[in-house]
């Protein structure tokens, strides 16, 4: 099994890095979009970006926080379940979307945006698309470092981050 490459929290400039992330991340917590949502969508962006740090860290943390073993599991298939609101699929849309733009030639279609529209306030739709841009950001650093996934216990990113 390959090594991780660097440990950005062994490194100077890692360590500066990931405190501006984290402090984007703790706006985002006071921005009214809920809490559940933002888990349900940093899960899926990592899911599709096939990070497995960032979905031990999302499911992790979204289960400590009360979120369910059978939402956390369905979030890949959430298109044919019946575990998510209106709401969260109009945000999980959004995210798949906004995950794959070299998938799809229009990008976001006004379908998808007019959806989020409707359950979202226009400070919520700038906390889903910038938590959307964070997380994507956050896999592609963590993919090419190589950070694995599997020994994350709750609460470390915020302790590693405050230290």
């Amino acid at each position: 099994m390959m090594e991780p490459r660097i440990d950005v929290m062994q490194n100077e400039l890692g360590v500066k890095l990931a405190k501006r992330m984290y402090a984007i991340h703790g706006l985002l917590q006071q921005s009214g979009l809920p809490h559940a949502t933002q888990n349900l969508v940093m899960l899926r962006a990592s899911q599709i970006n096939g990070c497995g740090n960032c979905i031990d860290i999302h499911s992790k943390e979204a289960a400590a926080a009360g979120e369910t073993t059978t939402r956390l599991n369905l979030v890949a298939g959430w298109r044919h379940s019946i575990v998510f609101t209106e709401e969260e699929q109009a945000a999980l849309a959004l995210t798949e979307e906004a995950t794959r733009l070299a998938d799809a030639s229009e990008g976001v279609s006004d379908e998808t945006w007019a959806r989020a529209s409707k359950y979202y306030d226009e400070n919520q739709l700038v906390a889903l698309v910038t938590l959307i841009a964070m997380i994507n950001a956050t896999n592609r650093m963590a993919v090419t470092l190589n950070q694995l996934g599997g020994s994350y216990e709750p609460g470390l990113m915020e302790a590693a981050i405050n230290s």
